[in-house]
């Protein structure tokens, strides 16, 4: 079972925390990683693009000419997708890109991506995530008490308001919910930060 510092948000250790190794020591699945990333952002995906086809496009009720004896080819409307302005062919429509992925290996990709930030040393655990105000500059504060540099995800349970208002302004950095955690947000973020709360709420939720 791995250990890691627990820290206050000036970056003072407290105590030890025992990480299971059912989550934090899994192996890295690259293959299983990739599958989990292109689920999400295909979920994603807004899928409203449309265009008309015949059916859709205005006019064309009537039939320009009648079928025989005119020396012209035989048409039934002027919509027609041979016509100029005519409807088109196979065109697309709304719909929805989500597809069914299981949640085992949803929450497999996740154990092998926090194992992996683990091994990096690009996971960070603190003993609360609570800002005394909503006010982004005690945030950079913060993660500057930590040592962080690059981007960070900021992994609460739950996210205190304070801390939401104020990531919310700061580039590079994002607050989320510990049940709400992806795959995306995880490698999109050079470092992890975990509250206590969010470690053991992490622990029961991807515990196989």
């Amino acid at each position: 079972m791995a250990k890691l510092k627990v820290v206050t948000l000036d970056g003072k250790p407290v105590k030890e925390l025992d990480l299971p190794d059912a989550v934090f020591a899994s192996a890295l699945n690259s293959r299983l990683i990739h599958e989990a990333v292109v689920a999400y952002r295909a979920a994603g995906r807004a899928g409203t693009h449309a265009a008309k086809n015949r059916s859709d496009v205005r006019g064309g009720g009537k039939k320009p000419w009648k079928q025989k004896k005119t020396g012209r080819s035989r048409h039934g409307s002027i919509r027609s997708p041979l016509w100029k302005g005519g409807g088109k062919v196979f065109v697309p429509q709304p719909r929805d890109y989500a597809y069914a992925f299981p949640r085992r290996k949803r929450q497999g990709a996740l154990r092998s991506v926090l194992s992996e930030k683990l091994r990096d040393g690009k996971l960070v655990v603190v003993e609360s995530l609570a800002l005394p105000a909503p006010r982004t500059r005690d945030l950079i504060a913060a993660v500057g008490g930590l040592g962080i540099q690059g981007t960070a995800l900021l992994v609460d349970e739950p996210v205190h308001r304070h801390l939401e208002l104020s990531a919310r302004n700061l580039p590079g950095v994002k607050a989320t919910l510990a049940t709400a955690l992806n795959v995306v947000d995880l490698l999109a973020h050079d470092t992890v930060v975990l509250s206590e709360a969010a470690v053991q709420r992490v622990s029961e939720v991807l515990s196989p």
